[in-house]
Formats: structure tokens, C-alpha cells, sequence
């Protein structure tokens, strides 16, 4: 009964016009089992991922259950995280786009109360919130439960591990105890098999086999690390494929917090997600990974439930998942909407056994892959620049350009093939045979990195000039181990760098004469007196 059409459903029509909308014919396997389930007022026990379409599975019978007429909160669907919360609601007034009487009142904490208790007023057959915020509206009593004849517990496992237990309980008891109970969750531990026992009746189950959760179009690859850095790793494997969003997952808060620090050192714009920051902190974190001013989203389990970016185009498993089920749900972030991705998991001595179990468990060979050289870095920056180039022949008028170039071959020696040579040197920073191997040269045992020096540079983001050309042509020119090279500091017109100080005359002799993507440069060690306008002290 998998993948069935909507149409071949008992949806209502404005339904299936709203869905036909969002571009959906087909259903997914979690949707076609459980639909008709919901549907005939059956208690469900769905154990799904996000990203497998539980969120539309749950949303489409109960739009169409739900009365319009009754201006009174029917339906109460209870989320972990406010993200989650904001990202079923935003789904469900997709689906009821032509039931212009039903309305989805998301609610949760860190909003004003009072900007939800007015809607609530006006009327609101659908709730969705945080079990916190719920728990805050039946204190208040800014809502009945006279009405309501559906619960749905979304992503249950990850409530129980944030501590609402209590909450859920308390709200079920709330509840009419003549009621629908809908529960959807990643694993089933004991906890939840205690509460469905508790509070269902009769319930169906419905699970979705890891053969049906591994996303087709994501290329899955591991590494096999050893006892070189993991950090090390990244970096190279996010130069070489330069995905444009990457989602990192860790498996503690603490790893997200040192890694995030760890690429924003190395000049990677990277920011990190957890449950113990503000939700203020979360959400410009998030803002600024939707607008793609942050590229790297480093990330726990639990907080990456909220993630709902369509254009991510690789994950990486820095640390193994530490459940199998949770290894399909961080790749199912990639190679979402038809598009392809990609996975890339770090594996080190022993934990070859649990990718083992993951393949296993999934029905798919994970494919391991030598890490790229710096020569394949290298190679890899050349053809992403020449693949650029047909596109600005097509779009552009180069005729003035072409000009210059003419001349410059007229009153020269210079051939055409070496000044493209010399502005692809330009572009990239280094030549295929000198780039430096900086990503796995170790720093000599005598040199400190906690003795540090900070080297002031007069160019910055205004230059065209990124973190990573700065760390190549230090390595490069002055012959020193990228990993040696500490934070970057880059404003718009200059930057700030850290080195060991053992290294200072080196790197300030190299660089005296260097260029940077072409451009000279002074550079001098910070004496700490500059203003923070960028102007030197006199």
C-alpha cells in the first residue's frame, strides 16, 4: 500500500488541492499507512524520521476531521523545540490553504503569552506547541479541552530526553479522556512504550523499515580517520567539495561548542546549535544558516530536529551516531525536494563494528573514500574556477576585456596562455605543484601554539580575500604547518592572525615580498593599539 496517490485516498478535495500545491501526488510510505488509520479514529503508534513526511501524515486527516464551524481548540499537537513548532504549523496552513475557517496557533516559550492568548480568543480549532508553553495556557486556563478530540505527540522520544515527561503526563490527564492519540517518534524506548500503554487504546502500530527511510539520491561515504584529527579531515573534505550549506552533527553539546571555535579559527563561517543556548541565540544562529551568511550549521541530535533547509548539500557524522535510527535521520537533512547529496561519516578503530550495524540496519553498503590530497584540493579549485568560465563568456560582455589583454600581448612578450595561467594562479592562490600539504603537517614538537603572536595584515573582505587564501599563503610562502596557525580575525579591510611566536620572523620574512590572490601586502606584528575603526595609532 506504499506510495499510493492522494487521490486514490479519502482526502476531501480542497485537500488535495492544497497538496497538489505543494507540489505532491504520491505519498510516502509513513503517509499511505497511516492516513487511513487516522482517518477511522484509530489510536496510532507511528515510528518514523523527520523528513519521511510524518508532519503531512498526521496534518492531512486531521484537517479533514476537524469541524470549521467549532471556533474552539479541537486538536492539540504537542513538539519539542519551538523551531519544530513553527515548522508543523507553517506545514499545516499549507494543507488547509483552501479551508479558509481553520485556523493553527503555534505557541511556545520565549514569546510574549499575551500575543497568543488574543488569537486564541478569536478562536483556533488547531494547537500546536511546546509541552512548557501548553502546560503555561492550562494554568492560565486561556483555553478549554472541552472540545479537543485529538492529541498528537510529535517527535515523543526527544521530549522524554528533554525532560517533559511530567509535562506530557500532566497535559494527557487535561485532556477528555474520549479522545483520538496519535503518537509519532524516531526510537521507542521503554519510557514511551509506558505512556502508550498508559494513555492508548488499542492502538495500531506502523513502522517504517530502515530500507524505506535511506534516501535514494545520497551518496554515503565513510572515512576511516585513525589517529590523524578529525578537524583536519573536515577541513580538507570541505575544501574539496565546497558544498555551499553543511550540516555537522556531533553527539554532545560541549564538541559543538570546541568545533564551532576550532572552524571559525581556521576561517570557515560556522556557527553552532544546542539545547543549551537561548532561544534568542538559537534563532539568529539559524537566521544566519537560512541566509546563507553562516555556511557550516554544527549541531546535536536533539537540536537538529528544528532544521527544516532544503538546500543542504552535504552532512557530515563527525562523531557516529550513537543510535542506528538516528544515523538515516541526520543524512535525510541532504538530498531533500529531488535534489542529490551527500553523507560523509567519521569512523576511528572499533566503531567500524556500529557502522557495521548502521549498513546493516539501513540495507545499504556505506562506500569508504580516501581523503583528497592537497593536490586534489588544488585540482578541485581549478576546475570549479574553468567550469565558471563558459558561463561568463555566455553572459557577459568580455569584448573590453579581450581589449586589454591584446595590448598588453602586443607591448609584452606575455602570451595569452600565460596571463590566464597567472590570473588562475591568481584566483586560487597556489599552483597545482607548490600547495602546501598544510592540512595534515603536524607543528614540531619544540614550537608552543599556546605562545602565540598576533600579525596584523592590510587587506580584508573588501580585497575579494577569504580566511583561506590568508592561512595558504602564510603555510606556502613561509613554509610553516597550516594546523600552526591560530584564529582569524577578518574585517572589511584588514585582518588580524594568530601564529606561535617562534614562527614570527619566519612568516614576517616570507611574506615581506609575497602576494595574497595577487595583491601585496604589508604585514606586521599587532602592537595592540589600533582602534577598532581600523586606523593605526600614531
Amino acid at each position: 500500500m506504499d506510495n499510493i496517490q492522494f487521490k486514490d485516498l479519502e482526502i476531501d478535495g480542497k485537500i488535495l488541492h492544497a497538496i497538489e500545491d505543494m507540489g505532491f501526488s504520491e505519498t510516502t510510505p509513513i503517509q499511505s499507512r497511516a492516513i487511513p488509520v487516522i482517518l477511522s479514529g484509530a489510536d496510532i503508534i507511528g515510528q518514523a524520521q523527520t523528513g519521511t513526511g510524518k508532519t503531512a501524515a498526521f496534518g492531512i486527516p486531521i484537517m479533514q476531521m476537524v469541524d470549521a464551524e467549532v471556533k474552539k481548540p479541537q486538536v492539540i499537537i504537542l513538539s519539542p523545540t519551538r523551531e519544530l513548532v513553527i515548522q508543523i504549523a507553517n506545514e499545516l496552513h499549507k494543507i488547509c490553504k483552501y479551508q479558509h475557517n481553520i485556523k493553527v496557533l503555534p505557541i511556545y516559550g520565549g514569546q510574549d503569552i499575551m500575543k497568543q492568548i488574543l488569537p486564541m480568543k478569536k478562536g483556533v480549532q488547531i494547537i500546536v506547541g511546546t509541552p512548557g508553553r501548553i502546560m503555561d495556557h492550562l494554568r492560565r486556563k486561556t483555553f478549554t479541552c472541552d472540545h479537543i478530540t485529538k492529541v498528537i505527540l510529535d517527535e515523543a522520544d526527544e521530549m522524554l530526553n528533554m525532560g517533559f515527561r511530567e509535562d506530557i503526563e500532566t497535559i494527557l490527564e487535561y485532556l477528555p479522556e474520549k479522545r483520538q492519540t496519535i503518537l509519532f517518534s524516531a526510537t521507542m524506548p521503554r519510557p514511551i512504550l509506558e505512556i502508550t500503554k498508559k494513555y492508548q487504546n488499542d492502538a495500531v502500530k506502523i513502522k517504517i523499515q530502515g530500507k524505506e527511510l535511506t534516501v535514494e539520491n545520497i551518496e554515503q561515504y565513510y572515512y576511516n580517520v585513525g589517529k590523524t584529527s578529525k578537524v583536519e579531515i573536515l577541513s580538507r573534505l570541505l575544501d574539496y567539495y565546497k558544498p555551499n550549506l553543511s550540516l555537522i552533527f556531533c553527539n554532545t553539546k560541549r564538541m559543538v561548542d570546541e568545533l564551532a571555535v576550532e572552524l571559525k579559527g581556521r576561517g570557515y563561517f560556522a556557527d553552532g546549535l544546542h539545547g543549551d543556548m537561548k532561544q534568542s541565540q538559537r534563532d539568529q544562529v539559524m537566521r544566519g544558516f537560512r541566509t546563507g551568511s553562516t555556511s557550516i550549521l554544527i549541531a546535536t541530535d536533539v537540536a537538529a530536529r528544528g532544521i527544516d533547509v532544503s538546500d543542504i548539500e552535504a552532512v557530515f557524522n563527525f562523531d557516529l551516531p550513537q543510535d542506528d535510527e538516528y544515523y538515516v535521520h541526520r543524512i535525510g537533512r541532504t538530498g531533500r525536494a529531488g535534489k542529490n547529496g551527500r553523507s560523509f561519516t567519521f569512523v576511528r578503530g572499533k566503531e567500524m563494528y556500529r557502522l557495521r550495524d548502521i549498513e546493516k540496519y539501513c540495507h545499504v553498503k556505506i562506500t569508504q573514500k580516501q581523503i583528497p590530497s592537497a593536490s586534489d584540493v588544488t585540482n578541485s579549485r581549478v576546475e570549479s574556477v574553468l567550469n565558471e568560465l563558459p558561463i561568463l563568456i555566455e553572459k557577459e560582455n568580455l569584448a573590453p576585456m579581450e581589449k586589454f589583454i591584446e595590448e598588453k600581448m602586443a607591448s609584452s612578450d606575455l602570451t595569452a596562455l600565460q596571463i590566464a595561467a597567472a590570473f588562475l594562479k591568481r584566483e586560487i592562490g597556489a599552483t597545482l605543484k607548490d600547495i602546501p600539504d598544510v592540512a595534515f603537517s603536524k607543528v614540531p614538537s619544540h614550537i608552543d601554539k599556546n605562545d602565540m603572536e598576533r600579525l596584523f595584515i592590510n587587506v580584508g573582505k573588501k580585497q575579494n580575500i577569504k580566511p583561506g587564501d590568508i592561512v595558504g599563503a602564510i603555510a606556502g610562502e613561509a613554509n610553516i604547518p597550516g594546523s600552526a596557525i591560530g584564529s582569524i580575525d577578518m574585517t572589511d579591510k584588514f585582518t588580524f592572525i594568530e601564529i606561535p611566536k617562534a614562527y614570527t620572523e619566519q612568516v614576517l620574512l616570507a611574506m615581506s615580498t609575497a602576494k595574497i590572490k595577487g595583491k601585496s601586502v604589508h604585514i606586521e606584528v599587532s602592537n595592540n593599539k589600533r582602534k577598532k575603526n581600523g586606523k593605526r595609532s600614531r
